[in-house]
């Protein structure tokens, strides 16, 4: 099992359980995910520039189950308060731009650590 520990918030337990030793499903999830999720954070950024608070909010809470599947749990809890802050009608902005792009980073980062983890497994399916 890789080592996740050079990002605070990934944790492929929960994966790796429902894999069940299967390579494959792991290396298929984790590409379902790098698809997705730059689309998603996509998303939430152009509705945070144009101030579209429900869309934002649609578009964290679309996110925010990967975000558990992958154990990503630091950045599913500020997609939670984004979703949350925007659903109240966005009277914050300058908070939920900063979760927001808090979010963002650790997702991206993890991406790139998933991104590797993907390559690995593949090369040894």
């Amino acid at each position: 099992m890789p080592d996740s520990s050079a990002t605070p918030d990934l944790d492929l337990t929960f994966l790796y359980e429902i894999a069940d030793g299967s390579d494959e499903f792991v290396v298929e999830s984790i590409d379902m995910l790098l698809q997705q999720a730059p689309e998603m954070l996509n998303s939430i950024d152009q509705a945070l520039q144009s101030a579209d608070w429900p869309t934002a909010a649609a578009a964290a809470h679309k996110l925010k189950p990967s975000m558990g599947f992958f154990g990503m749990l630091i950045s599913q809890g500020l997609l939670q308060d984004v979703e949350l802050l925007c659903k109240a009608g966005g009277q914050e902005p300058d908070e939920i731009r900063a979760k927001y792009n808090q979010a963002k980073e650790l997702v991206e980062t993890n991406l790139t650590a998933l991104s590797r983890i993907k390559s690995e497994k593949e090369a040894g399916i």
